[in-house]
């Protein structure tokens, strides 16, 4: 049996469990500890397990549990007050406002309970002298959920106009009520405008801004503030997932997820936490949860997702269709148990508007990795012409399929005259609809040729198929250039060689025709267009048969440059003068022009490469054919990176997004505007370039691409979030990309810079462990590296991590870690910084401070060795070399000083060290030898900052500071007030805060130690 707790062991385990986890685990423990606390007879033991036991309540999904702790805390209050403590007797009256906002979460408690309720606390709070701000706000609570918006509003001015005092919610807490209530009244921007502090940092507590994060997500979608709706989501999230008292918070973000075309991001929520869908202790957030479920559902079923299976209470597979009507079914009979409870029916009329919600925004990325569902289409719908609409409309119609006929063979005429990408799909759709019709030779030779376009080798055999229907029609020079265009197709699947004779024969027999006027520049274009390409395609053959060749062997680049140029000059030679009318004409010479830039371009003639493109660029745009501009802006910004022109790189890019508007594929404008980030970033534009890549992480997962170019996308943009200090955000999003980041496809160097960039996240967050593990992580695969900078690095960040969670032994050995590579590099800061780090450490378990002097002293040998190494780079007089010497010479004495200020800091942390070693209850004697060796460390620290001048004046003043007080605690006034004036003197040499803080400190030190002499 195990012996009974005493009260100092019950204060220690109610602390520890109160820092676990909320849940069931931490209410479990809790009520063991109650039943401790009895076995000790000390009412106040029992007092303070109760208290503990309603705080874990309280914090859980279990607080219907809280009632009865609470009655019994009550009662013992009433019969013997004395029992309480000062502390117990203002947490009492602090859980009333518990109970209170309890009660309203608990249909079973009735109505006149409640409001009985409020009279015994407003008694109560009289009684013991406390302001009504308390009581007020709580009968504000009261009457906004009932629906009684006139006593509501006359209880939240009572609210705001009574003095707050020690019973009032915390600033954050309140900010967070009146927001609300503002924002339900219809005030988004007032809502917003009471939140700010909060959502500044001004104010916080162990739910904020938790909840107004999650509050403020539909106010800013409705004002139109998506950027910083989505930037709440991503940093709230983080801060409610694993707090399990904040179902409601947490069904927020659901609900704004179903809102913005993120319901897959909505479903991934919502397997996180499969325990809110059935924990039933506290009924308003699951009315809330539920509610938001039926939302969700109900939308995935109107997209078509209907049978999706989804997450759901456990026990069985639920479809979406499915859960839609479970969900809607529990919100709204917990409604109705709230409305029959209050005697109106306003919980359930918020329940179903909260259900019937209309999507707020139709795309909102958010950045983080997204599974890309059935309906992601919608967000980049294919554009059909009206006229062609019209026509297809037409053709669906029995009675007039002639009618529709003849309109889908005009509008597909007329988009192939116009070289529009959907000419393809007009003719498909004029194939479909002429079925038991007899179409013109002419025509079905055109729905041949178009069928074969982006079939690849299936497609040869349809090219051929048309030519013979051209010729059939007449149409000698177009059946040549569907040859021509057969011809190209073989060459990209092997054939070159056969296909470059192929285009010599019918370069010969278009040219002929051509001056016999037997065909039109068009088609002849069409045929020397198809040779150019071929030619074009066995310059990139050659180029890769050169790269893989023994070094030296002669290659055909050269000749293969040669007759490709030619063959783009003659295309161009041909078309020039006939293409300002002529939309195919004109085409045809921007492409001549792009074929020119891009052999500059291999021929390492950057400047020729990019006027020839711009022809290119220009040429398409000018013709009406924005879309084929895409690849050579795109180009164009390549080759102006390579040239150092990142203005020129900036233009191409933004206008490629802008010339392939609605006809860029997915995967395209991820490519585009990824690029464009990086451009930016580049130039120090980090906000915009995060509002890149999030477009392009999105894009990326539309393309299907969300574990290649999506986790690059979200890695680039971790690291811009982090570079602005939006390190919630950043987190999110690097953590999203760590899901796909493999060394295979984006190399090792991706996942260290990650998991690096993660650690100085969660750090700023304060969520050391975290950050430590990354960390290490990130140092396990550095470890592998020729070069052990990084390595090091990490390891020496990991244990700065693992010191501040406070285990020890692990920061210990990672120090050690970090120091013995430090060593081999030779970076002999590291090695002291880690030394040092080593010390403070041991100091904290090692009571002797035997190994936390040793380490010390070990960082002294090394900081003066270094000192002494360098010292043939330096004048006999030991400042830096004369304006004459080289820059190794320059560096060398600038390591020597650094080095001698790391010395400086060395003696000054030892003395710090050895101070701060000295209990409170030591002897005297004791203490003044510590003191003693202390004060001479500093002294050591301040004679070597003055060897270095003023430049390290802020170390030197703070050394001789410590050891004035040094001097104060061992007696002797006279020298602390001579450190004091020594300071101050030197105040006049400082800057700004610091000489303000040095010169406060030392005043303060001076006055202190001159007053009992002047007395």
């Amino acid at each position: 049996m195990n012996p009974a707790m005493d009260f100092d062991t019950l204060r220690r385990a109610m602390a520890d469990n109160y820092g676990q986890p909320e849940g069931p685990a931490r209410n479990a423990r809790a009520e063991q500890l109650l039943v401790e606390a009895e076995k000790l007879g000390i009412p106040l033991a029992v007092i303070e397990a109760l208290g503990h036991q309603l705080k874990v309540y309280n914090y859980s999904s279990e607080k219907g549990k809280m009632f009865v702790p609470f009655a019994r805390l009550l009662r013992m209050w009433d019969e013997r007050p004395e029992d309480f403590d000062e502390y117990e007797i203002h947490s009492l009256h602090w859980v009333f406002k518990w109970m209170s906002a309890g009660m309203l979460d608990q249909p079973h408690v009735p109505l006149a309970s409640i409001e009985k309720w409020l009279g015994e606390m407003e008694h109560r709070y009289r009684l013991a002298g406390h302001s009504e701000r308390a009581v007020r706000s709580a009968e504000f609570s009261v009457a906004a959920h009932l629906g009684d918006l006139a006593r509501a509003e006359r209880a939240y001015g009572a609210w705001l106009a009574a003095d707050r005092d020690t019973m009032a919610d915390c600033h954050a807490c309140e900010l967070h009520g009146q927001g609300w209530w503002r924002s339900v009244r219809g005030s988004d921007g007032e809502a917003l405008e009471l939140w700010a502090p909060v959502l500044e940092g001004e104010y916080s507590c162990a739910h904020e801004p938790h909840t107004v994060l999650a509050s403020s997500l539909l106010p800013l979608l409705r004002l139109g503030r998506v950027e910083e709706a989505r930037a709440h989501h991503l940093r709230g999230f983080r801060l409610v997932r694993a707090m399990e008292s904040m179902r409601g918070a947490y069904a927020d973000h659901v609900e704004f997820c179903a809102v913005t075309g993120n319901e897959a991001r909505a479903l991934e929520l919502l397997a996180e936490r499969p325990a809110y869908f059935t924990d039933s202790g506290d009924p308003r957030s699951k009315l809330e949860f539920m509610a938001v479920v039926a939302l969700l559902m109900d939308r995935l079923t109107a997209l078509g997702l209907g049978e999706q299976t989804v997450p759901g209470p456990v026990g069985r597979v639920w479809t979406a269709a499915e859960l839609a009507v479970h969900a809607r079914g529990e919100a709204l009979a917990l409604a109705g148990r709230f409305d029959a409870r209050n005697g109106t029916p306003y919980v359930s009329e918020r329940a179903r508007a909260r259900m019937d919600r209309p999507a707020l925004v139709d795309r909102l990325p958010l950045g983080v990795r997204s599974v890309r569902s059935a309906h992601a289409g919608r967000q980049a719908p294919i554009v059909v012409p009206a006229p062609l609409q019209a026509a297809q409309e037409a053709a669906a119609r029995g009675g007039s399929a002639a009618a529709g006929l003849d309109a889908l063979l005009a509008e597909a005429r007329g988009l192939t005259a116009r070289r529009s990408p959907d000419a393809v799909e007009a003719w498909a759709a004029v194939s479909s609809a002429a079925e038991g019709h007899e179409l013109d030779v002419h025509d079905r030779a055109a729905i041949a040729d178009h069928a074969a376009m982006g079939r690849g080798p299936q497609g040869i055999g349809l090219f051929l198929e048309a030519a013979d229907l051209y010729a059939e029609a007449g149409d000698p020079g177009e059946a040549l250039a569907a040859r021509s265009r057969a011809a190209y197709v073989r060459a990209l699947t092997g054939g070159t060689e056969e296909a470059l004779a192929t285009g010599a024969e019918l370069r010969e027999q278009v040219l002929a025709l051509f001056g016999e006027g037997g065909t039109g520049v068009a088609q002849t274009a069409s045929v020397l267009v198809g040779r150019a390409r071929t030619l074009m395609h066995r310059v990139e053959e050659a180029e890769s048969a050169q790269e893989s060749a023994p070094p030296g062997g002669p290659g055909p680049r050269d000749d293969v440059l040669a007759v490709a140029e030619a063959a783009a000059r003659e295309l161009l030679a041909l078309v020039e003068p006939h293409g300002a009318d002529d939309v195919a004409i004109a085409s045809r010479g921007a492409e001549a022009h792009a074929m020119l830039g891009e052999l500059a371009a291999r021929a390492g003639d950057g400047a020729a490469a990019v006027a020839s493109l711009t022809l290119a660029v220009d040429g398409f745009v000018a013709a009406g054919l924005p879309w084929f501009a895409v690849e050579y802006d795109s180009r164009l910004a390549g080759i102006a990176l390579h040239l150092g022109d990142p203005e020129l790189a900036e233009r191409s890019t933004r206008a490629a997004l802008e010339h392939g508007g609605s006809h860029l594929e997915p995967a395209g404008q991820a490519q585009l505007q990824l690029r464009l980030a990086e451009i930016l970033a580049a130039r120090g534009q980090v906000g915009p370039a995060a509002e890149h890549a999030l477009e392009a992480a999105h894009w990326a997962d539309e393309a299907g691409e969300a574990s290649t170019l999506g986790a690059w996308a979200r890695h680039q943009l971790g690291g811009f979030l982090l570079r602005q200090g939006r390190w919630a955000e950043a987190a999110e999003i690097l953590e999203s990309a760590l899901l796909d980041l493999t060394g295979e496809m984006h190399g090792d160097g991706a996942i260290v810079q990650t998991r690096w960039w993660l650690g100085d996240c969660l750090t700023e967050l304060g969520e050391h462990r975290g950050a430590a593990e990354h960390w290490l992580r990130a140092a396990d695969i550095a470890r592998h590296w020729p070069e052990q900078r990084d390595h090091a690095m990490l390891a020496h960040l990991a244990a700065e991590a693992l010191g501040h969670a406070g285990l020890t032994v692990e920061a210990d050995r990672a120090y050690a870690r970090a120091g013995d590579l430090w060593r081999e590099l030779g970076n002999v800061d590291g090695l002291v910084r880690s030394l040092r780090a080593r010390a403070w450490a041991a100091a904290r378990t090692d009571e002797n401070l035997d190994g936390a002097r040793a380490l010390m002293e070990a960082a002294l040998r090394e900081c003066a060795s270094a000192v002494e190494g360098p010292a043939e780079a330096v004048g006999p007089s030991g400042t830096a070399p004369g304006a004459g010497a080289d820059d190794e010479a320059v560096e060398a004495e600038d390591a020597r000083r650094r080095m001698v200020a790391e010395l400086g800091h060395t003696y000054r942390q030892f003395g710090d060290l050895v101070a701060r070693s000295v209990p409170d209850d030591a002897e005297e004697a004791a203490a003044r030898v510590a003191f003693e060796e202390s004060l001479g460390h500093l002294d050591r620290a301040v004679a070597v900052f003055a060897s270095l001048g003023d430049d390290v004046l802020d170390a030197r003043t703070g050394a001789e500071l410590a050891a004035g007080r040094l001097e104060a605690d061992l007696g002797r006034p006279e020298s602390a007030v001579a450190r004091a004036r020594a300071v101050l003197d030197a105040c006049s040499r400082l800057d700004g805060d610091i000489a303000e803080a040095r010169r406060a400190e030392a005043e303060r030190l001076r006055e202190l130690m001159e007053r009992p002499q002047k007395a």
